[in-house]
């Protein structure tokens, strides 16, 4: 196995890892390993359509139908010579 080592940590970050790792009865090493592991493990999140997201999670509230204002023609562009 290969070891590294992480500088730089925040003083609270590694406050909240100790008090993490002592409740779940480990060392903070092994809390880190296992955080690690956790999110390595999740898989890497997919690129989706965001309309489509959108439409599935509205889908089950019934939608909205909006009232959409006419459009205007496009005015002239100005003359610049």
């Amino acid at each position: 196995m290969s070891s590294m080592t992480i500088r730089n940590i925040d003083d609270g970050l590694k406050r909240r890892l100790r008090m993490q790792a002592a409740a779940h009865g480990r060392s903070m090493e092994e809390e880190a390993r296992d955080i690690l592991r956790a999110a390595l493990s999740a898989g890497a999140p997919r690129p989706g359509n965001l309309a489509k997201a959108i439409r599935a999670r509205f889908a089950p509230l019934g939608g909205a139908e909006l009232d959409l204002s006419a459009r205007e023609a496009m005015r002239e562009p100005p003359n610049l010579a």
